[in-house]
């Protein structure tokens, strides 16, 4: 399938340039029916025994204004931690960066490892002190809020979800962004549990997919862990004959990852670099929460294959409706086709 098949025509001012408050005053759609509702109303969708699934990550400080030691500003987006010393990041401008070249942050200083593949390189950092460059960070960075988000937040923490717990995302998943504890509390009074994942979100939110067929885009690796405590919610909740119900496409890829030939998950750590195209047939996954995606990449990609081929008429409907798209905007419910 080519990469032009999952385009559409996004208007500027169906962007969300704002994040609406209360969180969950955000609109729903419901994608089988096109009803139009309420974030609220999601308890209401739900049954008695269903599992909702979210992700706890934290988007971590990481866009960082720095220097070359030869002259000229650059900011870097730290985007994933390799390992101790070692980092994937986003560095602007890319044109004049190449092996070998430094910056410094203090107290950081950084030795770019890698050629610029747009603009993404690996960098070397060492602090000045023996702190952690993820202890730095709080105090050095900020967080890097999507590049078509051209507003203004009153607080860093309207980008993090209700759940975020440890720091190592390059952005939020946005879906949960609706969450609020009275949505949860009506969620629990229904009969429907929570449970959480982790996936560390990272560059391929960003970017969109080249031209050609989509089975030549290449998929970063994400880190993700499965707690056995989620693993024996899933199992209940099947058994119980509820549904699982992933709130964002960033769960979806945790779950459908971790998940045996025979359809049980696994608790565990890993990476991933599943791509989840029309014709994939879910293992745990049943239905959904999501934000309405940009037009080309892998996010529409996902919809299309668990809406089927309706999902351009859902992306119509939501437009022509004045949904508000993509970070902070709103909200919809989709039951997985089978």
């Amino acid at each position: 399938m080519d990469a032009s098949l999952f385009d559409y025509d996004l208007p500027t001012n169906a962007i969300a340039q704002s994040a609406i408050e209360p969180r969950d005053a955000a609109r729903l759609l419901v994608a089988g029916t096109l009803e139009d509702r309420m974030f609220t109303d999601l308890p209401g969708l739900l049954d008695p025994g269903d599992l909702v699934v979210v992700n706890n990550t934290r988007v971590r400080p990481a866009r960082v204004r720095a220097r070359k030691e030869s002259g000229g500003a650059v900011e870097v987006l730290l985007t994933k931690r390799i390992d101790e010393v070692r980092w994937e990041a986003l560095v602007r401008p890319a044109r004049r960066i190449s092996p070998g070249t430094k910056m410094v942050a203090d107290p950081l200083r950084m030795t770019v490892m890698t050629q610029p593949d747009r603009g993404v390189v690996t960098v070397e950092i060492v602090a000045d002190t023996d702190t952690d460059v993820d202890d730095i960070l709080p105090s050095l960075g900020k967080i890097p809020l999507p590049p078509y988000f051209h507003g203004t937040l009153d607080d860093d923490d309207r980008y993090q979800t209700m759940f975020a717990r440890a720091a190592g995302s390059a952005a939020a998943p946005t879906a949960a962004l609706h969450f609020t504890p009275a949505v949860v509390e009506a969620l629990q009074s229904r009969g429907a549990r929570i449970a959480e994942v982790e996936l560390d979100v990272g560059l391929d939110t960003f970017r969109p997919m080249v031209a050609g067929p989509i089975t030549d885009h290449q998929m970063h690796r994400e880190r993700y862990s499965i707690s056995p405590a989620t693993v024996m919610a899933v199992a209940a909740a099947k058994q119980g004959g509820g549904r699982i119900v992933a709130i964002g496409t960033t769960v979806v890829r945790t779950l459908e990852t971790a998940a045996d030939a025979d359809g049980h998950l696994q608790a565990g750590s890993g990476s991933t670099d599943l791509f989840i195209t029309p014709g994939y047939r879910p293992k745990i996954v049943d239905a959904m929460v999501t934000n309405f995606h940009a037009p080309g990449t892998t996010l529409i990609v996902m919809i299309a294959a668990l809406i089927g081929p309706d999902w351009l008429d859902v992306y119509d409907h939501a437009i022509e409706s004045g949904y508000r798209f993509l970070s902070f905007g709103d909200a919809m419910f989709i039951e997985v086709e089978r």
